[in-house]
């Protein structure tokens, strides 16, 4: 058995879950999930977004309110002598440009260590808290995350997911931009939510729906109002996941609320003052995207970002580390990045391989971790992308798209890395006057350099996008690399491209590098560099 907590800081409310699980159950199909055993939930009001989505910044006294939370948290969880937690902030402190104040204070205040996370780690938490309540089988679902900063939207297509997106229409934050009066809601701020609503959420809903080539056979819906609005607008009739919304009941619950004011939502349908202000936002975005894909109905398991959290950790308690299923995974995002840029997708894919092998039989050198092999094999899937925006200086273009992209399965500082290493897999190596590079911590900047400089060889070997290189092996002789490769014999230029894009190995492993061929050993001579009267391919 494990004693372990879920803290989730919102944009609404500040949570805490402290529960006991014992190893996971295997059910006849093989899907694990976890029996939760609550010892402990509490609940603290603290809108941390109050502000921050109208002028950028957490006020003063309500980080020292959400500290003041947290320090009885903390005092909870020891007293239940928690042995693993994990308390994560999300779009308030992601946006907030005292967001990093807020993580310090929580830490020397209440001794506990806040993450920020990303739209995209918010989705895939609730993706696990969802998969333990429903069995979505091999059905289409969309999951529908709403918080009080923003909505997460993902896609499953069984367990797969094909599509997610995080989308500015929170609760708070529409709450504050439109709704700021606590009386009823007349017709032109109806009209201005649903108009801001539909601009924001339409683009989205256009991507999802091309993501999946099938209609979405289920909308299942978590959050904080989730659970309001299946109690005030449920469907008549049993659903096998537990309880739903039926749509139109929500939507002619939206015009009695507006009808209303905050304090009469609270006496006439039993609601908290948090929750009387924020439901009408939440139903509005919820009829929109559920009405987008001809849905009737919102299944509502009853489970949210703590859920997710507490599954997480519970894996990672029982279970040794799935470094294949992660590595599945990442890819997966990659590709879906790709292809959404168009990239060439059959040399990434080599490349990949390439660089996997490479950093496989270099490991004794490199002393990286099986996740850094992750890391690289996203770099080298991607390292082209930014030929979509333009082939020169495509490289550099490839560090924007993929630092400013969502990547399921990928902390922020890993993307960063990532993008650094396809930023340098051309052109000039690593320079501390460079910013992107300069940003990061010395020991990411020395991964880094070694994988870029593996990456660049992986590249190389595939330099006119012919596969003319089918296979590689290598080894350490010495100070140097030997290559073995199989393929065509016409594969002089991609050996010349090898020598000339070298010498960044030699500086971060201090290995040359020698070219022989797989099938009879022998050393292959290396093309001379060209002269300045031979035409060379622009692509290194």
């Amino acid at each position: 058995m494990a004693r372990l907590a879920a803290i989730d800081i919102g944009s609404n409310a500040i949570r805490l879950r402290v529960v006991d699980v014992d190893p996971p159950l295997v059910t006849p199909e093989g899907t694990r999930f976890y029996p939760f055993r609550d010892v402990l939930v509490d609940r603290a009001p603290v809108r941390l977004g109050h502000d921050v989505f109208t002028k950028g910044r957490i006020e003063g006294g309500v980080i020292g309110a959400a500290c003041e939370a947290l320090k009885r948290f903390r005092a909870s969880m020891d007293a239940a002598k928690v042995e693993r937690y994990r308390a994560v902030a999300t779009s308030a402190a992601r946006e907030a440009a005292n967001g990093d104040l807020f993580v310090e204070r929580a830490s020397r205040e209440a001794g506990l260590h806040v993450e920020i996370i990303e739209g995209v780690e918010e989705a895939r938490l609730v993706q696990l808290a969802v998969s333990e309540r429903i069995a979505v089988g091999e059905r289409t679902a969309l999951l529908v995350d709403i918080g009080g900063g923003s909505t997460e939207l993902t896609l499953l297509r069984g367990k797969i997911p094909v599509f997610s997106r995080s989308l500015p229409v929170g609760t708070v934050r529409l709450l504050e931009a439109f709704l700021e009066s606590r009386g009823p809601i007349d017709a032109a701020k109806r009209r201005l939510l649903d108009e801001y609503i539909e601009r924001v959420c339409d683009d989205a809903i256009r991507e999802c729906r091309e993501a999946s080539d099938r209609p979405v056979d289920v909308v299942v819906g978590t959050g904080g109002n989730i659970e309001s609005l299946a109690d005030l607008c449920p469907m008549p009739i049993a659903f096998p996941e537990g309880r739903a919304i039926e749509v139109r009941a929500m939507r002619r619950l939206i015009d009695e609320l507006s009808a209303r004011s905050v304090d009469e939502r609270v006496s006439a349908y039993n609601l908290r003052p948090d929750r009387a202000d924020t439901i009408v936002p939440a139903a509005a975005v919820l009829c929109r995207i559920t009405e987008a894909f001809g849905r009737e109905s919102i299944t509502a398991p009853g489970v949210g970002l703590k859920e997710g959290v507490l599954v997480d950790l519970a894996r990672q308690h029982f279970i040794p580390r799935d470094f294949g299923g992660e590595a599945a995974a990442v890819t997966e995002a990659c590709l879906r990045l790709g292809r959404r840029y168009h990239f060439d997708e059959q040399h990434g894919t080599l490349v990949a391989r390439f660089a996997a092998r490479l950093f496989d039989d270099l490991a004794a050198r490199h002393r990286m971790s099986q996740r850094d092999r992750i890391l690289l094999h996203a770099a080298a899937l991607l390292h082209d992308i930014g030929d979509f925006v333009r082939y020169e200086g495509h490289h550099k273009h490839s560090y924007y798209i993929i630092a400013h992209s969502d990547l399921m399965g990928l902390a922020p500082d890993e993307r960063e890395i990532v993008a650094n290493v396809a930023r340098y897999h051309r052109k000039s190596p690593p320079q501390l006057d460079h910013d992107n590079f300069r940003a990061l911590s010395r020991d990411d900047r020395a991964k880094v350099k070694a994988m870029a400089a593996i990456l660049r060889i992986a590249d190389a070997l595939d330099r006119e996008h012919r596969a003319k290189v089918q296979g590689v092996a290598s080894r350490i002789d010495g100070d140097t690399l030997v290559l073995e490769l199989s393929g065509t014999d016409d594969r002089s230029l991609e050996e010349w491209t090898v020598a000339a894009k070298s010498g960044m190995l030699k500086d971060a492993l201090g290995l040359d590098v020698r070219i022989v061929d797989a099938q009879g050993g022998a050393s292959r001579a290396t093309m001379p560099p060209p002269s300045r009267k031979t035409p060379v391919p622009a692509r290194t």
